[in-house]
Order: structure tokens, then C-alpha cells, then sequence
């Protein structure tokens, strides 16, 4: 995810070099028949271009403002998982304990509980932000996308859940790879596990109800995350509005010869460069929402969820005391990568 200040303008047209260049090549057709070749009816009145684009504004805040949100609750999901993840570890350092133990363990023991029941959420972790990397076919495909994914490590493969072999036991693994959703089985070991630690009296009764309260929640985080992942920005909104922002930039030269036409006659070939920069700021309008509307598909305006399982990996761990961390995803100019 970019977290600078703000995307360079060299990024910003490096982003948008392509539609530029066919920006630049169309743009030029109208004046050149109408300076060079005489043709006078490529000139169209600006009055009813300029209707067309204030309505295809409107369309376009409404379509950001709709993809914006979907972005910011993805962002609001993430950082409620961040919280209850630390509050799940500080519940599990604490009340895992001899107080109402059936048999006495030794510290040595309880420690190991507590750190299977911690890295068990790490691996809850780790698969659900794997899972929604799983692109979906309304998600951005392409060459160029693949590399960004590649560069920052969001690439899906099935390969990447051995990632969370460390974290459980070999037959948990094998139970958790044969499901669908993997991290919601997770989830249901870790129930399960509680439950049998509250039998032995390792956790007491109300506070076995509080941990279960917070797998409760990590199931509605998880739910809500999958909601944005697996239901699309809605098709036909996003549709007319590629539709209307194509029509719109296709007619601007047309309109802005009427606009130039009067002038001195070389100064009629500033048609060109204004109407790629019309063109250019309705387009780069259209793209940010097309990318803000997908909020876990792995590229640069993405809720980095990689990086924050990642950090709450560190922070929770540490709390057992742990020094054999992993290293924090670093950020390589503005973007989040794996080291």
C-alpha cells in the first residue's frame, strides 16, 4: 500500500502512460483534419460536451466515494483484528493458569499451551490474509499487475500456506489443507482446543466464555472481510461508468475546436494538449475508483494486510516473550514489500 505522503507525479503519469499515449494520438485527429485538411464539421459545439461531463463528474464521485468505502472498511476490519488479536494474547498469557486446574502443570507446560494457542492464531492469520489474495475474475489480471504483485509478495499460491506449518501440529496442517476455507477450520480447532482446557480446569468457566467471545469475533472479522473480497463493486455501476467516461473523452477534441476556433491559427493546435489533460483527469478519476473498489487483490492502493498480520504476528509473540521473531515487511519507497 502506498504510505507516503503521497504517489510522485512521475509515478502518478508512469500509472497512466498508456492511456496518455492514445490520448495523445486521438487528440490530435480532429485538429489535423480541421487545420491541415479544411474539414469544418469535425467541429462540434462545446454547450452540449460540457452537459456530458458535468454529469459524467457527478457519476464519477459517486462511483469514488462507493469505492472509497469499501476501502476504508476493509482498512476499519483489519484494524479491529489488529485489537482483538492483542486482546486475545493478553486474555491467554493471563488466565491460562493452575488456578482451577484438575491437575497441576508446570509453568514449563502452561507456557506451551499458551504458546499453542498464540501460534495457532498466528496461523489463523497468515491463511486468512493468503485466502484473500485469491484473485477473483472482477480483480485486476494483467502482466503488468502480476509484477507488482510479484515485487510486493502478494502473488496467491497454494504453496504459501506451508507458511503456517511452523505454527500448528502436522495433523492440524493436514485436517486445515483439506477444507475450503482454511482459516475459519483454524478457528474451530482453536475452539475446540479451549474447550478441552476448560474440561481440565486450565481455564476457568466465565473466562472460557470470554475467549470464546473473541473467536466469535475473529469469525465476524473474517466474515466482513470476506464480504468485500467475494461480492464485486456492483457490475453495472462500474460498467456506465466506463462507458460514459469513454463517450466523454472520445468527444472532447471535437468540442474543444469550437472552444479554440477564433484564436490565432496557431495557437488553435492548443486544442491538443488540452484535451489530453481533460482526457487524462477523467480517466486517472475513473482508474483510482476501479482500484479502490478491490481492497485485498495485492497491488499498491491495497489494505495491507500482508504487513499488519505480520506486525500483529511480532506484537502478540513478544508477549510470551518470544525473541525468535520474523522480520516487519518493510517498505521500499512507499510500498509495502516482503523482506
Amino acid at each position: 500500500m502506498q504510505a507516503g505522503k503521497r504517489y510522485s507525479i512521475i509515478d502518478t503519469l508512469n500509472w497512466t502512460r498508456r492511456p496518455i499515449l492514445l490520448f495523445l494520438i486521438w487528440d490530435s485527429i480532429p485538429i489535423v483534419l480541421f487545420q491541415v485538411f479544411g474539414i469544418d464539421w469535425v467541429r462540434v459545439p462545446w454547450q452540449p460536451l460540457s452537459l456530458i461531463g458535468i454529469a459524467v463528474a457527478f457519476y464519477l464521485g459517486f462511483k469514488n466515494n462507493s469505492s472509497y468505502e469499501r476501502l476504508w472498511e476493509g482498512r476499519k476490519i483489519w484494524g479491529g483484528i489488529v485489537n482483538a488479536s492483542r486482546s486475545f494474547t493478553v486474555i491467554i498469557v493471563n488466565w491460562v493458569n493452575n488456578d482451577e486446574a484438575n491437575q497441576k502443570l508446570s509453568d514449563e507446560e502452561l507456557l506451551s499451551i499458551k504458546k499453542r494457542l498464540v501460534h495457532r492464531h498466528v496461523a489463523w492469520l497468515r491463511t486468512l490474509s493468503i485466502e484473500l489474495r485469491k484473485l477473483k475474475k472482477w480483480e485486476h489480471t494483467g502482466s503488468k499487475n502480476e509484477k507488482i504483485r510479484e515485487l510486493m509478495g502478494t502473488t496467491y499460491s497454494e504453496k504459501k500456506f506451508e507458511e503456517i506449518k511452523p505454527y500448528i501440529s502436522e495433523d492440524e496442517f493436514n485436517y486445515v489443507m483439506s477444507k475450503g476455507n482454511r482459516s475459519s477450520h483454524i478457528l474451530s480447532i482453536q475452539t475446540k482446543d479451549l474447550t478441552e482446557l476448560r474440561q481440565a480446569g486450565i481455564i476457568e468457566h466465565f473466562r472460557h466464555l470470554e475467549m470464546q467471545s473473541h473467536i466469535t469475533e475473529f469469525y465476524a472479522l473474517q466474515g466482513k472481510s470476506e464480504r468485500i473480497k467475494n461480492f464485486p463493486f456492483p457490475r453495472q455501476y462500474a460498467t456506465i461508468n466506463y462507458f460514459f467516461v469513454m463517450l466523454f473523452v472520445l468527444i472532447i477534441p471535437f468540442g474543444m475546436l469550437d472552444v479554440f476556433d477564433g484564436w490565432d491559427q496557431q495557437l488553435i493546435w492548443l486544442c491538443i494538449p488540452f484535451s489530453v489533460i481533460s482526457s487524462w483527469v477523467y480517466w486517472t478519476m475513473e482508474l483510482t475508483g476501479d482500484y479502490s473498489e478491490n481492497p485485498f487483490e495485492g497491488l499498491f492502493n491495497d489494505v495491507p494486510i500482508t504487513a499488519l498480520s505480520r506486525g500483529i504476528e511480532i506484537d502478540i509473540r513478544q508477549m510470551l516473550e518470544e525473541t525468535d521473531l520474523p522480520d516487519p515487511i518493510g517498505t521500499y519507497g512507499s510500498h509495502d514489500i516482503q523482506p
